[in-house]
């Protein structure tokens, strides 16, 4: 029996990001906006002249809340280039030089990836959705052969 297929060569630079989410986020989100507008509408100008100003801005600032949410979802990416990976999860970016990183693992069940760090941390990578299927499986299994074909270019720390 063989093993998967060796994933092609990614040209860098090249960048990552979630498709389920994003496209669940933008649908949903749509649809949420035009029920509210349609409701506000339906209450006709007697009805929408009760609302205080406070009860107005109260409902507009749950919608900034929420259009925010949205956005740092949608925001989240991983760009792998020539000195390493940037990750940005929602409104937080993060950069690693190839020499810190030391691996990349979707476990079966996880929301998302997980990136391992040569100082014993790992940081979630959203940008990489374990709702995305074989989709998040390629693209981890692609950040994996960067980061051995780069980690075999750095020094080794204990020769000398």
């Amino acid at each position: 029996m063989t093993g998967p297929a060796a994933p092609a060569p990614v040209p860098l630079p090249h960048t990552w990001r979630p498709f389920g989410v994003r496209v669940a986020g933008t649908v949903f989100g749509a649809m949420l906006v035009i029920l509210v507008v349609a409701v506000w509408i339906a209450f006709g100008a007697e009805e929408r002249g009760r609302f205080t100003a406070f009860q107005t801005s109260t409902l507009v600032f749950v919608g900034l809340l929420g259009f925010s949410a949205w956005y740092a979802l949608i925001r989240s990416r991983v760009t792998a280039d020539s000195s390493g990976l940037r990750v940005v999860n929602g409104f937080r970016r993060r950069d690693y030089e190839w020499a810190q990183l030391i691996g990349i693992s979707l476990r079966r069940g996880a929301p998302w990836a997980g990136l391992d760090l040569s100082n014993g941390t790992s940081v979630s990578v959203l940008a990489i959705q374990g709702s995305d299927g074989q989709r998040a499986v390629d693209t981890v299994r692609a950040l994996r052969v960067l980061i051995s074909q780069h980690s075999a270019q750095r020094p080794d720390p204990e020769a000398g």
